[in-house]
Formats: C-alpha cells, sequence, structure tokens
C-alpha cells in the first residue's frame, strides 16, 4: 500500500467540480465522493493500478491524499502525479488571471460564485479523445458513459478494487486489436468504432503523436492537427484543447450558414455580441481580459452554465 500528498497551486476548490456531471465517468457517484473519495484507473508508465483521492477543502492550501493498495516504487509516484496533476489541473496557475480579469463584465460574477475552480479531464488526451468519440451527438448521458465503460470493460485491463472489477481505460496497443464491429455490440455507432481503432492504430505507427499534442503543442497547432484525425471535428478539437494543463486557448471562426458556431458563437451571445455579424477585431476586444487565460475562462462559462441549468430545473 502506498499513500502520499500531492498539492496544488491556489486557489483551487476541487469540490466545486463535484456538481459537473460531465467531468465523471459511468462509476463515479459525486454526491458519496464527499465522504468516499475519487476513485479511477490511474495509467502508469509500465502499469494501470487504482487510486483513491481526498480532497482537504482548502482553496488557498490545496492538497490532495493519494491511496492505492500497489506498492509504487518512488518513480511511479512521479508517474503517478503526473497524471493526477493533468486530471486535477494541479500545476495549473490562475493567480494571475483573477487580477486580469476582475473587472470582465461576463466572467467577473462567475469567478467569485466559482472561486477556486480548475477543468478536470481525464488522465490523458487518448481518453479525453476516447470518451470525446463515444458520447458525441448522444443526448442522454447516462448512456453515453455506460457505452464508454463498456469499452473500457472489453479492452482495457480489469483491476480489483475493494472486491469488483474496475476496468482502465486500454491503451493503444490493446485498443488496435479491437474490431469495429465488437465495439458497435457495446453501444457505439460501427463509425465510432473505426475512428477509435484507427486512431489507436496511428499511434502505434507513429503517425499521431498525441504526447506532443498535448504537451507542447500551441494552440492553433493543436487545433489544426487534431481536427485532422477522424471522428475529430472542429467543435471536438476545440473542446479537447481545453482539457490540457495550459490556461490559453484560441478560438477559431467556425461560419455555418452565415452564423458563428460552438464556443465562438456562445462567447459572442455571452457578450451580448451577434454571432453572423461580429468581425474578428470586436470579437478579440470580447475576450480581451482573457489573454493568455482562455481555456480557463471558458471553463468558467461552461461550470456556470451546468450549476444555472441545474438551479432551472430544480
Amino acid at each position: 500500500m502506498s499513500s502520499w500528498t500531492l498539492k496544488s497551486i491556489p486557489p483551487h476548490d476541487w469540490f466545486i467540480c463535484l456538481d459537473i456531471d460531465p467531468y465523471f465517468d459511468h462509476e463515479h457517484n459525486p454526491e458519496n465522493i464527499f465522504e468516499e473519495g475519487f476513485t479511477r484507473p490511474l495509467p502508469l508508465d509500465e502499469r494501470d493500478i487504482v487510486v483513491t483521492v481526498f480532497f482537504n477543502g482548502d482553496p488557498e492550501k490545496p492538497e490532495f491524499q493519494i491511496e492505492t493498495a500497489e506498492d509504487l516504487t518512488k518513480e511511479e509516484v512521479v508517474q503517478a502525479n503526473r497524471t493526477l496533476g493533468r486530471i486535477f489541473g494541479t500545476e495549473i496557475d490562475l493567480r494571475s488571471f483573477y487580477d486580469q480579469a476582475a473587472n470582465d463584465p461576463v466572467l467577473e460574477p462567475m469567478m467569485k460564485e466559482f472561486y477556486g475552480l480548475k477543468r478536470m479531464s481525464r488522465g490523458s488526451l487518448l481518453e479525453d479523445i476516447m470518451n470525446r468519440i463515444i458520447q458525441m451527438r448522444l443526448s442522454h448521458k447516462p448512456t453515453a458513459k455506460k457505452m464508454a465503460f463498456k469499452v473500457r470493460e472489453a479492452y482495457g485491463t480489469h483491476l480489483i478494487h475493494n472486491g469488483k472489477t474496475l476496468p482502465a481505460w486500454p491503451r493503444p496497443f490493446q485498443l488496435a486489436k479491437a474490431n469495429p464491429a465488437q465495439i458497435r455490440k457495446l453501444g457505439p455507432t460501427l463509425k465510432k468504432g473505426e475512428y477509435l481503432v484507427g486512431l489507436a492504430q496511428d499511434m502505434l505507427a507513429k503517425e499521431v503523436d498525441l504526447n506532443y499534442l498535448d504537451k507542447e503543442a500551441e494552440p492553433l497547432e493543436f487545433y489544426e492537427t487534431i481536427s485532422k484525425v477522424r471522428g475529430i471535428g472542429p467543435t471536438s478539437a476545440q473542446d479537447l484543447m481545453l482539457f490540457r494543463e495550459r490556461t490559453d486557448a484560441v478560438f477559431p471562426s467556425n461560419m455555418q450558414k452565415g452564423a458563428e458556431k460552438g464556443l465562438r458563437k456562445w462567447i459572442i451571445l455571452s457578450y451580448g455580441g451577434d454571432p453572423a455579424n461580429t468581425p474578428e477585431e470586436e470579437f478579440q476586444q470580447m475576450i480581451k481580459k482573457w489573454t493568455g487565460y482562455e481555456a480557463a475562462a471558458i471553463e468558467f462559462m461552461f461550470v456556470n452554465w451546468i450549476i444555472g441549468s441545474k438551479k432551472k430545473k430544480s
């Protein structure tokens, strides 16, 4: 058994994330995480393990307590922290952002209400892509999450936690051997199965370098490159950019039928603009206070929308 503490750059209030269902997978019940911890498979360089994570609840001195039944070497703890840092955004520094966007008419009230928010992602860009491809165009998210779980169950390593099997996300060598027709039987369409298998095969052939895109590529390069991967269009490429361990992002124009689509449209509407008639200069003026923190800013808007929608339903 191994346990250790992972510190995060403040401010960071991870408990805000418990209200955001898309951050979590099929096996998670956010209502129980506060007391029971957040348990998930974690990919190390050579093997997968299961970790349970507890947050100390202090936005100004944020710490995560990590526990695993496995005996880890010092190097494996380093590997685990690297992945956990991506998941929780522990190295994302938003301190200057709070000062820079303090008077923004749209963001200021959100930044006060959700002080300490950082986005959650999955353990790797591949996990984020798999999750995105499986769930796209599915409106009933519990069903979509169950499909993603079934794909993990069919092709990922089976791990044991508290006497139950918990499947890891498949690695490229596991997914590359899959038959798209068999994936179809798990719920996703045949096309989605082809996208997943094709991506894994391209990674093994070194035709796609997700590690470079995730860690090093500038936002526009990321967008243009990932958009060329089969199954990932402009909207998915834009969203995937936001899960990286970076605060910056770009919002390329994506005009369809005379109006902007996706996040750019949402931003323009939020600032009282017209998605069919907003020149680039005007758009850049709207997000001027976001410079260098575009990914962080849009996450505040996303969380505000999610929680606002929940309040309306209740």
